[in-house]
């Protein structure tokens, strides 16, 4: 594909604009502009690394093991950079994608402060118009949206909000500047995976924390330690090895599952795993387990127990500890947050729990937050209220494809797409890790670099054939679509109350009661295979014309 001349007025700006400069939208920059294509890369920030660049709230880190976590395409750059930590910290993290950014020369492609608002296909011309928050108009043939799964913060609705004299925030939207905690008195709303993090991270730092939570979260703990010159040493000459075992695993990590069978080994054998891997590093509790702790209540119900025993075992005040384990639901039946210090903060006495599913939070005052059983005086409210995960991106620019189709509405239901990357009635429209993908539920830059491989091979098809126009088939987005709900139905999954299922009572439409099947549940190597068999079939499903 070569680069189009600036004196072809009948071209569009562009062959490819890509929105997002996040890790998605930095690996598929290069892809294109390694093919000579003429692309450019949209962000709505002032700089590059999405979620590592937004979210610089105390805590905040890789879940994954760092080195598996880095892009896996050139040798040279595994070979120069040194992984700190086993699980590495936002600054730490951003430095490496601006480093990457840099190597590569790719900010000549990126244009900074220019969020989307509007897209609208040009069915006449099969180009795409995007109107700019700047007042630009930019045109291209094809638009691949990099948006990030977790890029909409969700801050609750409280009666009450603007009224608060401190200072009040989401953490999606920490200050950038330093923000002194000593001896202010901060509350935390929220104790999902990110408010885990926090609370573990800022607890001997505050003069009070008062933590409001209404539902509570199975945890489990990080066990982050430094990574040596030595290991590192070691790290990079396995890298071939850990990537490909990254391929072999459900969740793109180093961990596959136990598959003895729960059944099989004894009660005392199943105690030995899981005191061994609770004690491990990472995510080994959750992904190295019995499969059967996935689709089975018994044994899950057995394993939670184990968890909640661990529990409780590290919060001294028994009432506080039973009001941190869950009731509802049991472990991994959702993605697990992983935490350092959490379950030790609440053996602080300037830590304060607050159960608001007992008595509820009334409103926020010039002073604090009021629940129907007292007031609570603040300096800091920080929400640490989840996301509009995964579509809330997409329902944020007004998309408008073929035949009057308004993306937001065809999706209020829930989404419907082909492999997660393409949707009917959106054509020369592809998705990075966009709803029912198999890179959303995996290791993020290992299901990344899948898709950004699968959306290249459909354009490098495209231009092969000189076609104009691509978009998927009805039945194709249907059969998909049905077939990653079913897959719902094998795993107790299907019955956690959170983004993996579309739940957010922050969120209109997304309260409970309500299904959307946002990913693939079939594993990475399912979902691999899958995209394998699209392209060797003549990308079947898709229709080029």
């Amino acid at each position: 594909m070569t680069e189009q001349t600036s004196d072809d007025k009948t071209s569009p700006d562009y062959e490819t604009i890509i929105i997002g400069a996040g890790v998605g939208g930095i690996y598929q920059i290069k892809r294109l502009t390694d093919l000579g294509v003429n692309a450019t890369v949209l962000e709505a920030g002032e700089d590059l690394g999405g979620t590592w660049f937004w979210n610089r709230y105390p805590g905040a880190r890789f879940d994954s093991e760092s080195y598996t976590y880095g892009y896996s395409f050139s040798k040279e750059l595994l070979d120069e950079w040194h992984w700190k930590e086993r699980f590495s910290g936002q600054p730490e993290n951003l430095r490496y994608l601006n480093y990457v950014a840099d190597k590569f020369e790719l900010r000549q492609y990126m244009q900074f402060n220019c969020r989307v608002d509007v897209m609208r296909f040009d069915e006449a011309a099969n180009i795409w118009r995007l109107e700019l928050n700047d007042g630009r108009t930019l045109t291209s043939r094809v638009v691949i949206t990099a948006l990030g799964l977790l890029s909409i913060p969700t801050p609750p609705r409280l009666p009450g909000m603007d009224s608060f004299e401190g200072q009040a925030f989401h953490t999606f939207n920490w200050p950038a500047e330093p923000l002194d905690l000593s001896d202010k008195r901060v509350g935390v709303i929220g104790t999902g995976a990110t408010g885990i993090q926090v609370i573990g991270e800022i607890a001997d730092k505050v003069g009070d924390l008062t933590v409001f939570q209404r539902r509570p979260n199975w945890s489990a703990p990080l066990n982050n330690g430094p990574i040596s010159e030595e290991e590192m040493d070691d790290i990079r000459s396995r890298y071939d090895e850990i990537f490909a075992q990254c391929k072999r695993s459900p969740g793109g990590f180093e961990h596959t599952p136990d598959r003895r069978g729960f059944y099989n080994v004894s009660r005392q054998e199943r105690l030995e795993l899981w005191d061994r891997l609770y004690d491990e590093p990472g995510f080994g509790i959750w992904l190295q387990n019995f499969l059967e702790i996935f689709i089975d209540e018994e044994p899950n119900e057995e394993f939670s127990e184990y968890i909640a025993g661990r529990m409780r075992a590290r919060v001294n005040d028994p009432e506080v500890a039973e009001k941190l384990i869950p009731k509802d639901h049991g472990f991994g039946y959702q993605r697990v947050p992983m935490e350092t210090n959490y379950l030790e903060a609440f053996n602080r006495e300037n830590v304060h729990l607050v159960d608001i599913s007992e008595h509820p939070i009334e409103e926020v005052t010039a002073a604090g937050i009021r629940t129907t059983a007292a007031e609570h005086d603040l300096d800091i409210i920080v929400f640490a209220t989840g996301f509009d995960a995964i579509t809330g991106a997409f329902d944020k620019i007004e998309i408008h494809g073929a035949d009057g189709a308004i993306l937001a509405e065809e999706w209020k239901d829930g989404p419907s797409t082909y492999m997660g990357s393409l949707i009917t009635g959106f054509p020369n429209l592809l998705m990075l890790a966009g709803p029912q993908s198999g890179s959303a539920s995996a290791n993020f830059p290992r299901g990344i670099e899948m898709g950004v491989d699968f959306a290249t091979e459909v354009l490098e098809h495209v231009w092969e054939t000189g076609a104009e126009r691509f978009e998927s088939t009805p039945e194709a987005d249907a059969e998909w679509t049905a077939h990653v709900a079913e897959m719902y139905q094998m795993l107790l999954l299907r019955k956690a109350k959170g983004w993996f299922t579309g739940y957010n009572s922050n969120v209109e439409g997304h309260e409970e009661g309500s299904f959307r099947p946002m990913v693939y549940n079939g594993g990475f190597p399912k979902f691999q295979a899958k995209l394998d068999e699209v392209v060797n079939n003549d990308f079947k499903g898709i229709v080029f014309s």
